[in-house]
C-alpha cells in the first residue's frame, strides 16, 4: 500500500510505502517510507522523512529528516536533522542539526549544532554549537561554543562561552559571564559580570621585552590575556609570546595595591631545526606586583617574579631566572 488515510482513530499497526495519515489518535505502530501525520500519537511512529503530530505525542517518533509535534511530547523523539515541539517536552530529544521546544523540557536534548528551549529546562542539553534557554535551567549544559540561560542557571554550564542572568552552580569555559548574581564559582580564562573592569596594560621587562595585555578585574580576582615581543634579545631573530595570568589583588594604603599571580606563556622563536634555540617553548611564571593609582584613568606598576621556560617535546628546562617588569595601566 502506497498511502493510508484514516479520518478517526487507529488502534494497531499502520504501514505504507509513502505516507500514513490519521485524523484522530494513533495508538500502536506506524511505518511509512516518507511521512506519518497524526492528530495525536500514543505508540511508535517511524518515517523515512517527516513525522508530524498535530497535538500530543507519547512514545517513540523516529524520522530521517524531522519530527514535529504541535503540543506536548513525552518519550523519545529522533530526527535526522530536526526536532520541533510546539509546547513542553519530557524525555529525550535527539537530532543531527537542532532541537527546538517552545515550552519547557524535562529530560535530555542532544543535537549536532543547536538546542533551544523556550521556557525552562530540567535535565541536560548537549550540542556541538550552542544551547539556549529562555527561562531557567536545572541540570547540565554542555556545548562546543556557547551556553545561554535567560533566567537562573542551577547546575553546570560547560562551553567555550557560558552566560546566565543568575548563576547557581558552576560555569566552566574560556569565557564565563553572569549578569546579576553568582552563587557558586566560575572556572575559565576570563570570568566576567557587569562590574568587571577591562583595563589595558603596557609594560616592558627582561623576560619578554615589550608587552601589552587586557586585564579583566573583578573585586578581588583578575585575569590577564596578552602578548609580547622579543623573548630573545632585540638583536636576535624576532620572537614572540602569548600569555595568560590569574591572580588576586589587595589594597595596601590609599591608592597603593599589591597583587600576586601565576601565569603560563607560550613562546615562538621561529627557529628552524638546525638552530640551537627550539622553535617554541612554554614558561611557567609567578609574579608579585605593586601598583599605584595616579588617578581614575592611569596607574603605574612594578613587578618582580620568577619564571622557568621549558621544551614542549621533552622534560627539560631551557632557561630560568628572575622577572623584572614595569609599566602603566589604563583604566
Amino acid at each position: 500500500m502506497l498511502g493510508s488515510i484514516v479520518r478517526k482513530e487507529v488502534n494497531g499497526i499502520q504501514v505504507a510505502g509513502l505516507s500514513n495519515m490519521v485524523g484522530g489518535k494513533m495508538r500502536g505502530i506506524q511505518v511509512a517510507g516518507i511521512t506519518n501525520i497524526n492528530g495525536s500519537l500514543s505508540g511508535i511512529s517511524v518515517s523515512g522523512l517527516v513525522g508530524i503530530t498535530g497535538n500530543n505525542a507519547q512514545g517513540l517518533t523516529l524520522s530521517g529528516l524531522a519530527t514535529i509535534n504541535g503540543n506536548h511530547s513525552r518519550g523519545i523523539s529522533i530526527g535526522g536533522l530536526l526536532n520541533i515541539n510546539g509546547d513542553a517536552a519530557a524525555g529525550a530529544q535527539l537530532a543531527g542539526l537542532a532541537n527546538v521546544s517552545g515550552g519547557s523540557l524535562k529530560g535530555f536534548t542532544g543535537a549536532g549544532l543547536l538546542n533551544i528551549v523556550g521556557e525552562h529546562l530540567n535535565g541536560a542539553q548537549l550540542s556541538a554549537l550552542a544551547n539556549i534557554i529562555a527561562g531557567n535551567m536545572v541540570g547540565i549544559q554542555f556545548s562546543g561554543i556557547g551556553n545561554v540561560v535567560g533566567g537562573t542557571a542551577k547546575g553546570v554550564q560547560i562551553g567555550a562561552a557560558n552566560m546566565a542572568v543568575h548563576a547557581k552552580g558552576v560555569q566552566i569555559g574560556l569565557f564565563n559571564y553572569y549578569k546579576n548574581s553568582l552563587d557558586g564559582f566560575q572556572l575559565g580564562l576570563v570570568n566576567a559580570n557587569p562590574q568587571t573592569k577591562v583595563q589595558l596594560m603596557l609594560f616592558a621587562g627582561n623576560a619578554t621585552k615589550l608587552n601589552a595585555g587586557a586585564r579583566f578585574k573583578n573585586k578581588l580576582f583578575y585575569t590577564i590575556l596578552g602578548g609580547g615581543t622579543h623573548y630573545l634579545d632585540f638583536g636576535d631573530k624576532f620572537s614572540a609570546a602569548l600569555f595568560y595570568r590569574a591572580g588576586l589583588e589587595l589594597p595596601l594604603y590609599k591608592q597603593l595595591f599589591i597583587s600576586g599571580d601565576l601565569g603560563y606563556q607560550h613562546i615562538e622563536t621561529f627557529k628552524n631545526k638546525n638552530d640551537e634555540i627550539p622553535a617554541r617553548l612554554y614558561a611557567l611564571q609567578a609574579r608579585v606586583n605593586l601598583e599605584y593609582r595616579l588617578h581614575d584613568g592611569l596607574g603605574i606598576f612594578l613587578t618582580g617574579g620568577y619564571g622557568s621556560s621549558r621544551h614542549y617535546t621533552r622534560n627539560k628546562c631551557y632557561d630560568k631566572g628572575v622577572i623584572v617588569e614595569a609599566g602603566v595601566v589604563l583604566f
